[in-house]
């Protein structure tokens, strides 16, 4: 018999990961003068860098980002099937199942040119508006006249504003930048804060997707034999759309900083990739975080399989209050599995096609 790894990993490892962040959160917090020199050193060299102060580097760091991510963790994917959640069974032996079918690198052009081509019509059109710019800097940055500015531009990221569009300044290519580096405090509160909140608001925006009025928009993300790393950016345009476009508002309704937003990318993105993984990774984050508090890519991947539960991201608490509701309705029309396990629906009909829309 050959134990799952979830069974024989040895949790005492997982205090090293755990103690790690705990202490680099912690000291970030509470003496963020032992970090602000580096800090101070980064953000001076990426501000004066042209490819920083690029309006299109959000969009191509994201895309670098993902690609060393996803590649890197459909490697592991291919190459070791005792992860995999499909050949773990529930009697703890582990299934030989073929590896789903998976496209290349080099056969991802037209994925990678429909995620790439309206974000970068948004770069190349709006004037970029980050907290601690002046407006004057923001208008400079667009092409207009400082006289106009108290007529043309607002400084809220709530009111879009166009590029001045002029012969000698066709496109925006080029965003304005705070001056002053973030201490390492409003890092680690900014990062935190704003994952609560896309955690939150994806949610209810994932809630809505599985509605029937919308099932055309997300069936793509679930049209699969077994998840992934590659179903992460499996998406139709509206809602991939619709997941920048959330990211971006929880970053900017709490004022994050241009240096909060780069790293939020890295975290955001491992954070989708790993819970699309379809692997029960030793130090997955919902092993290193508190027991109940992460969803992870167990819980994500009975998402795919049954389609009727755990909506949320990252985190359990909103499908937990969701779920507690669901319990208390009295002749209501959602139907959630509330005993139904991880094993049990990896040992389901494997003909069945992915859940999607509430069955009932």
């Amino acid at each position: 018999m050959v134990v799952s790894s979830y069974a024989s990993i040895n949790f005492s490892s997982i205090w090293i990961p755990r103690c790690c962040l705990l202490l680099l959160l912690g000291s970030s917090v509470t003496v963020p003068d032992i970090y602000q020199p580096a800090l101070c050193s980064l953000y001076a060299w990426l501000r004066h860098s042209s490819l920083f102060t690029s309006s299109t580097f959000e969009t191509w760091w994201t895309v670098v980002v993902y690609a060393i991510i996803e590649v890197s963790y459909t490697y592991r994917f291919g190459h070791n099937p005792h992860l995999r959640l499909a050949n773990c069974g529930k009697d703890g032996n582990t299934n030989t199942k073929p590896i789903p079918k998976m496209q290349r690198p080099k056969h991802r052009l037209v994925e990678g040119l429909t995620y790439i081509f309206p974000l970068l019509l948004l770069d190349l059109t709006l004037i970029k508006k980050y907290a601690g710019v002046s407006v004057q800097d923001m208008a400079l940055s667009g092409n207009y006249d400082l006289s106009a500015v108290t007529k043309t531009i607002h400084g809220t990221f709530l009111a879009p504003t166009l590029h001045n569009f002029t012969l000698s300044s066709p496109l925006q290519t080029r965003r304005a930048l705070p001056v002053e580096s973030p201490i390492s405090r409003e890092l680690a509160l900014q990062l935190m804060t704003s994952l609560f909140i896309y955690d939150m608001l994806f949610f209810f925006f994932h809630l809505t997707l599985h509605h029937p009025k919308f099932a055309s928009i997300h069936s793509q993300h679930h049209n699969h034999r077994e998840i992934n790393p590659q179903i992460t950016n499996q998406l139709d345009i509206v809602e991939r759309l619709g997941l920048v476009l959330l990211a971006n508002f929880s970053l900017n309704i709490i004022g994050a900083h241009v240096l909060t937003r780069t790293m939020f990318v890295l975290i955001f993105v491992w954070l989708l990739v790993d819970i699309h993984s379809g692997m029960d990774l030793p130090w997955g984050y919902d092993k290193i975080l508190p027991q109940g508090w992460a969803s992870g890519s167990k819980r994500h991947s009975m998402h795919h399989r049954v389609g009727n539960r755990y909506y949320e991201p990252f985190f359990n608490w909103w499908d937990d209050a969701y779920e507690w509701v669901c319990r208390r309705r009295v002749g209501g029309r959602v139907n959630v599995k509330l005993n139904e396990s991880i094993d049990d629906e990896a040992a389901a009909d494997p003909q069945r096609v992915n859940g999607l829309i509430d069955p009932e």
